[in-house]
């Protein structure tokens, strides 16, 4: 195995990082891993706004749920659809089509990941944070967002203060199919469901009794966001 599936396959989520400060010349190779992503037909709808302001930090943490590691992480980064932009360029753009927040959501998600990946080869850790739509309109009024510019997401990054195990995932052939979509096989739920069981009674923190099936079905049978569209509406996007 090479060291970037080395670096993939032992991703983990890091929620608790050291004092330590990433170097600019690091964070320069993270955003440039980024900018290297793919993007679609080179649109480059993304923006990332880099939050350094301890105030700023502080009010995001608590907006985003008060997740603490948005104040403490060495970095935290906000990724925009953004297509203020083109607009700028061209006032006949017409950002309002639900197919460019599609769009922007996707390039914000792969762009986001070789960030992630590159810091993780240099040893760093991070975690995204999707709780920053809890307040999204809060969270773009303090990061002064634009028309045809959105919130999605946040990631925090510095240098790991923990080593927690890494979560088993659904095997590969139930999320692979081959030339058409298959049914599901609930005997490979149910083995899933144990492995989880397992990992949650003995990994090293946050030990847990939770089936994996319960717990998403029961978080999906629930609203989601409802307030989303319309906070996407008020800044032109998802309109049609």
């Amino acid at each position: 195995m090479n060291q970037t599936l080395s670096t993939i396959l032992n991703h983990r989520s890091i929620r608790k990082f050291t004092d330590e400060v990433i170097e600019e010349a690091q964070l320069s190779h993270i955003i440039n891993a980024g900018l290297a992503a793919s993007s679609s037909s080179l649109l480059q709808v993304v923006s990332i706004i880099r939050v350094s302001d301890k105030s700023k930090r502080a009010t995001l943490a608590r907006y985003a749920g008060n997740q603490a590691y948005v104040e403490q992480a060495a970095e935290f980064l906000v990724f925009c659809i953004d297509y203020q932009r083109h607009a700028a360029i061209n006032p006949d753009v017409q950002a309002d089509f639900t197919e460019l927040t599609v769009i922007g959501a996707v390039d914000c998600g792969i762009m986001a990941q070789n960030c992630l990946l590159a810091a993780e080869s240099m040893g760093l850790g991070g975690v995204y944070i999707g709780g920053l739509r809890n307040s999204a309109q809060q969270v773009d009024e303090l990061l002064n967002l634009p028309s045809n510019t959105a919130v999605l997401f946040g990631l925090c990054l510095g240098h790991p203060d923990q080593n927690p195990e890494v979560k088993p995932r659904l095997p590969s052939h139930v999320i692979v199919h081959q030339d058409q979509y298959e049914p599901l096989d609930m005997n490979d739920i149910d083995a899933y469901d144990s492995a989880m069981q397992q990992y949650y009674a003995t990994r090293s923190s946050n030990q847990k009794q939770s089936k994996w099936s319960t717990q998403v079905t029961g978080k999906l049978a629930g609203e989601s966001r409802p307030h989303i569209l319309p906070y996407l509406n008020s800044k032109g996007l998802t309109k049609r």
